[in-house]
């Protein structure tokens, strides 16, 4: 429930517009959730989705890429990827990472680059990571244009 409090936290942070929440994962209100995400659950629009392919698929009609935040033989490096906004994130179980009814309907697998003895980041960590790249990379098109 921390994890998912400090995804609202980052999400609030990052300008974040929406959080899906499928699976085990906590929704609101709980009281470790609010713990971490200090109020942000009641300013960043929420979801929850007990069918996460279909809202995925939705999304996607909606013309949003589906990133999947995974280590997979084909992930591009988060600093090699050129999104196409707007962008929708998917981050799986920890331990587990994405079912693979989602991991075949992304547009594409995104990793972060791991150069120590470890290969992952505790998901909320991962999940800022991505966040603020991707707000990093929405300014510069901004700027750009």
């Amino acid at each position: 429930m921390y994890n998912v409090g400090a995804f609202f936290r980052t999400a609030d942070g990052a300008g974040a517009e929406h959080l899906y929440l499928s699976g085990i994962t906590a929704r609101p209100p709980k009281k470790q959730l609010a713990k971490t995400a200090l109020g942000a659950e009641e300013r960043v629009a929420w979801t929850g989705t007990d069918d996460p392919v279909k809202t995925v698929l939705d999304l996607q009609a909606r013309g949003y890429e589906i990133a999947a935040i995974e280590t997979t033989a084909h992930a591009i490096d988060i600093f090699d990827w050129h999104p196409r906004f707007p962008v929708c994130v998917l981050f799986g179980h920890e331990v587990e990472g994405l079912e693979s009814s989602l991991l075949g309907i992304c547009d594409t697998h995104v990793r972060i680059p791991m150069l120590g003895l470890k290969h992952s980041l505790n998901v909320a960590t991962a999940g800022a990571v991505i966040m603020y790249e991707l707000l990093r990379k929405y300014r510069d098109l901004s700027i750009t244009r």
